[in-house]
């Protein structure tokens, strides 16, 4: 593995210091790219083995989250729940990370929560946004996720080029908690076409129809869809994907419950009718419970055969 020194020494210079807090599958690959892009980066992990391949990539670790954000002026954060993002936020970032750094979380968490943080951090003058991601770990350790992001214009301003060293895209979607809302309504949708293509693909193939042959068409046609198109259910078929992969990697169907749990939690507090993605969230919530937790959430496919 390349040296911290080695990495260093190879990319452009960049004062900027970024503490980066949560270095899972997600968080690991984002931190290396922003020591790709030039930035100084201040990583933390609960993982002692997060921390050893943080390093590895050229970032500096600590001890704690508190430690990493004392000198920032950027905190980036991607952990597993709401809980935790407040937890954090309240405990080790506001005050104790300078009143000047701008603070990005980017973990898909409820609105309430996002704007519960933001609204604690704006109290004590920092600059915040929620900034959930979409594409996904091969995304975040490539660069080419897309950031939803929510907050105020100069809060985006500031986030925006720390962002777009991570991904291919970054979208300012409105107020605080607006980045959350884009992204439990984007994989709400994302549950339903994904179960919409493996019926469509097991039934055409139960009728006789060449699987690869119903993809070309329907992947051409009005069938079409990112399910279908981009991240194909059916190995051999299409694209590929973690189906080609015994469905290893890629979005785990555990993180797809969570997500759909948040958006029937939020549908329900905003009186809106979702029969589809309910009638979504109680079969993923089924193949959940039988033992698919790390399992790619297209392996839903198989529950049709």
């Amino acid at each position: 593995m390349a040296t911290a020194r080695a990495l260093a020494s190879s990319r452009e210079d960049n004062d900027m210091k970024i503490a980066f807090i949560g270095l899972g599958n997600m968080g690991g690959g984002m931190a290396a790219n922003l020591v790709k892009a030039g930035y100084e980066v201040r990583a933390f992990d609960l993982s002692e083995e997060a921390l050893i391949a943080a390093k590895d990539a050229g970032c500096e670790t600590f001890d704690t989250a508190r430690e990493a954000c004392a000198e920032a002026e950027a905190v980036v954060s991607m952990l597993p729940s709401s809980g935790i993002v407040k937890a954090v936020y309240t405990k080790d970032v506001i005050g104790h990370a300078p009143h000047t750094a701008v603070l990005i979380d980017c973990s898909t968490i409820d609105v309430a929560t996002a704007r519960e943080v933001a609204d604690a951090a704006h109290a004590e003058g920092y600059k915040m946004v929620d900034a959930p991601v979409s594409g996904g770990i091969a995304a975040a350790a490539g660069g080419t996720l897309t950031f939803m992001v929510g907050g105020e214009h100069h809060a985006f301003d500031a986030a925006q080029p720390i962002l777009a060293a991570m991904g291919k895209a970054v979208i300012h979607a409105g107020h605080i908690g607006a980045g959350q809302t884009a992204k439990i309504c984007n994989n709400m949708l994302l549950a339903i076409t994904m179960i919409g293509t493996s019926e469509a693909m097991t039934m055409a193939e139960k009728l006789g129809l060449d699987p690869q042959k119903f993809y070309e068409i329907s992947s051409q046609s009005s069938g079409y869809n990112w399910s279908l198109n981009a991240y194909t259910p059916m190995p051999g078929v299409g694209v590929e994907s973690p189906a080609d992969k015994d469905y290893a990697g890629g979005f785990a169907t555990a993180l797809m419950v969570k997500d759909l749990r948040l958006a029937m939690e939020a549908a329900e507090g905003a009186g809106a009718a979702v029969p589809l993605a309910s009638r979504a969230a109680a079969l993923y919530e089924d193949y959940l419970g039988a033992g698919n937790e790390a399992v790619d959430f297209s392996g839903i496919i198989k529950t049709y055969s």
